[in-house]
């Protein structure tokens, strides 16, 4: 019998009662590992009940104390790094530097979070009107939530609780079901930091624990990464029950090669952007767009021997050995999805330069493991350049020229993020100014900003007005409040009631 993932709530473990179960694959051998009870509407209800006693007495502690405790929380997650990348690895697949880099990414915006007394200074003005001062305050919204996807179980969540907590609000996180141990693991180091019972909790489910958070009016925030369709689904439903949202969907990020581009560079960089992950990153580079077929050709003929040279395995490999370049896809039923793609794409008629499909690891030959895949000739109308695959595919689309690339990529429905790669400041300050994206890498193929900037796309890839974690998180995890005063003086004695709109 599989041991059972469960629930945290009120700063203990609590097993669900549920009879609905979903198993927990170990994807490098595809042999199931754990089972998640999908929690009830009411498991779920009781959670938000814990969460919403909890937060008077948090709302009132001071900034400094609960930047005190996300910084023990800090100090915690380092001494464990290796213990929870294992855990990522051992249920996503990625390989074990890629987990280290997750947890070192997701670190960085509890290091941003720490500084919550500064960052919740509001704005102090003197004198606005005679006798009269104004300032503003941020206050905490009360109970929130996070839905979380399966690419990235603890960089994820991170963008989300450390801020939100630190601005005085508590917490539900529903983590995917695909590889929900770690959340338990967050929340113990978060309890041993200190941080009382009922601000953090994690009920596992699926949909009926979603719409619970959704539809709940004690929930006042929820945020969301996923697929764009989900995405669209959290946004509207949660803000039809009035709920502040900040949804993330999908991508398709293009790299635009310019002429100059330093081609070995440039082709290094797609690989690790493009294969990093299995491809199973919202900031993967998927798409590489040429200004003319001498590029294209030039690329191609360095990527070929690249992809297929690419070292794929399990994630953690015995001590000495070398470590793979991509691990399993997350589970069989998208390493179908991902191979569905690949057919589609040749029977489009794409040339399929390096085929992924079929592959097998000595010793993993039930893992969910697929190669590194390159299409050249790929064109607009095409599925697998229109969809996020969602996995180690990269596609080479040719343009005519500078600006017929920059149509083709503004014309996509997804505008999460795009790179350029080129030696010519000119065009790089060009095409930063005119790609509809929402972060742009110059020479740099995945541009996800550091935790005090924000994280965000366009277009498909976001619903809601703001992005994650940097200055925006912390605006969307408060409300503003603006408070102007005056004292008793003598001269309002003098004055009288007034009747008209007050100015001053």
């Amino acid at each position: 019998m599989s041991p059972f993932i469960p629930n945290f709530i009120a700063g203990k473990v609590v097993e669900s009662q549920s009879s609905r179960l979903t198993p927990v694959f170990n994807p490098a051998t595809g042999e199931q590992c754990k089972q998640v009870k999908l929690s009830t509407a009411a498991e779920v209800e009781a959670a938000i009940a814990v969460a919403h006693a909890a937060y008077p007495d948090w709302a009132q502690q001071s900034p400094l104390r609960r930047a005190r405790i996300l910084f023990k929380f800090k100090t915690l997650l380092e001494a464990h790094f290796d213990e929870l990348a294992k855990l990522i690895t051992a249920e996503h697949g990625k390989i074990y530097s890629d987990s280290i880099g997750e947890l070192t990414r997701g670190l960085e915006v509890v290091e941003f979070a720490t500084g919550i007394p500064h960052l919740l200074k509001g704005e102090f003005s003197a004198n606005v009107g005679r006798g009269i001062d104004t300032h503003s305050v941020m206050q905490p919204l009360g109970v929130v939530a996070g839905i979380t996807p399966f690419n990235f179980p603890a960089m994820v969540p991170m963008w989300m609780f450390p801020i939100a907590l630190a601005c005085g609000n508590t917490f539900i996180l529903k983590p995917s079901e695909k590889d929900p141990s770690l959340s338990i693991r967050l929340a113990e180091l978060l309890k041993q930091a200190g941080l009382p019972d009922g601000v953090f909790n994690v009920v596992q489910g699926d949909k009926e624990a979603v719409d619970v958070l959704l539809r709940d009016p004690r929930i006042q925030a929820v945020s969301f990464v996923g697929s764009t369709p989900i995405a669209q689904y959290i946004y509207e439903t949660g803000s039809a029950h009035g709920k502040r949202v900040q949804a993330l969907g999908g991508a398709k990020n293009h790299a635009l090669i310019m002429p100059d581009a330093d081609i070995e560079m440039t082709a290094n960089a797609l690989l690790g952007a493009a294969f990093g992950a299995a491809g199973e990153r919202c900031m993967a580079l998927s798409v590489a767009v040429t200004t003319d077929d001498k590029v294209a050709d030039a690329l191609v003929r360095n990527l070929q021997p690249k992809v297929e040279a690419l070292r794929i395995g399990p994630g953690i490999l015995p001590e000495g050995q070398k470590e793979n370049d991509m691990g399993p896809l997350i589970s069989k039923a998208h390493l179908e999805k991902v191979s569905g793609y690949i057919d589609q794409g040749v029977e489009a008629g794409a040339s399929l330069v390096v085929d992924g499909r079929n592959y097998r690891v000595a010793g993993h030959e039930n893992g969910y493991f697929i190669g590194g895949t390159l299409f050249d000739h790929v064109t607009p109308e095409m599925r697998i350049y229109q969809e996020e695959i969602f996995g180690p595919v990269l596609c080479v689309v040719r343009a005519k020229d500078y600006d017929g690339a920059v149509r083709l990529i503004n014309a996509h429905q997804y505008g999460n993020g795009s790179a350029i790669f080129t030696a010519d400041g000119d065009a790089a300050r060009q095409y930063s100014q005119e790609v509809q994206a929402g972060m742009v890498g110059i020479n740099v193929p995945i541009p996800v900003p550091m935790a005090f900037h924000c994280f965000g796309g366009w277009k498909s890839s976001v619903f809601g007005p703001l992005n994650a974690y940097g200055p925006d998180g912390v605006r969307f995890y408060t409300r503003m409040k603006t408070i102007t005063s005056r004292w008793p003086s003598h001269h309002l004695r003098e004055q009288g009631a007034a009747f008209s709109m007050p100015t001053l």
